[in-house]
Order: C-alpha cells, then structure tokens, then sequence
C-alpha cells in the first residue's frame, strides 16, 4: 500500500486523488471530504465505507434532490467500472466525517481508509482547506 501526497493505490486498482476535507467551525461535529477515486485496473472495485481515527464515523454519502429539497443519503456501497472515474465533491457524492475526536484546522492532514469489497484497504492523507478557500465548485452548507 502507498499513500503519497493525497494518492494512495492498492492492489494496482483504486486510486484516490485531489483529496481534501472543508475546514468546519469550532465545534462542528460533521464535516465533508473529497476527492476523486479511480479504477485503474482491469476488473470492476466496490468501495464499501471510509474510516478515519481521527473522527468517530465515517462514511459514503450523496446529495439528492427530492421534491426541490436537498437531502443526504448514505451509500452503501460505489461502485467503479474498470478505467472509471468518481468525483466525491461539494452538492453531490461526498465523504461524511463525524465526530472528531480533535478539532481540525486548516493545513491538518486526517488519514482516511477506504474499505474494499474484496478486503482490501486503501488508505490516503485529506488535507483539510480552509473553507473560503473552496476546491471544489458549489457549496456545501450542511457540513
């Protein structure tokens, strides 16, 4: 397994990318990160969920739009096409964190683990970005 500057591989199969989480006020108990993950080998990967121990919980989460009204809905799984690519980003699929077991701040790197169907464990640093400093396009206010 490598995790190097926000890129992590396992197994020559997912890969994580661009990955940062939105700096959140004192006190915030959620937060979101993102990234892009990607599927650089020849047969089809499932993500099943996150983990963090630098935050309680953690876990795959989309925004949908339901009767003109914006709601979150928890993933139980993703997955990803040989040669595929998904964008965990701000209004759409995203990484919640809950729970921190200490406040985080902006240039803090949180260490995060995305589990496998397969068993395997990929695991990347998030750097964690002030929020008007946003990455990403649109917002997310939620987190």
């Amino acid at each position: 397994m490598l995790a190097v500057a926000g890129t992590a591989r396992a197994e020559g199969r997912l890969v994580v990318s661009e990955a940062w989480i939105r700096e959140a006020p004192p006190g915030a108990t959620m937060l979101a990160g993102y990234a892009k993950l990607s599927n650089d080998g020849d047969a089809p990967i499932s993500v099943l969920t996150a983990q963090s121990d630098a935050f309680r919980s953690a876990s795959l989460h989309e925004t949908v739009v339901v009767d003109g009204v914006s709601r979150m809905r928890e993933l139980h799984r993703l997955d990803l096409a040989p040669g595929a690519s998904v964008a965990l980003a701000p209004g759409g699929r995203h990484l919640m964190l809950m729970h921190p077991r200490n406040e985080v701040h902006a240039g803090d790197k949180v260490e995060v683990r995305f589990l496998l169907s397969d068993g395997a464990r990929v695991e990347t640093s998030f750097e964690v970005t002030a929020a008007e400093s946003d990455e990403g396009s649109g917002a997310h206010h939620q987190h």
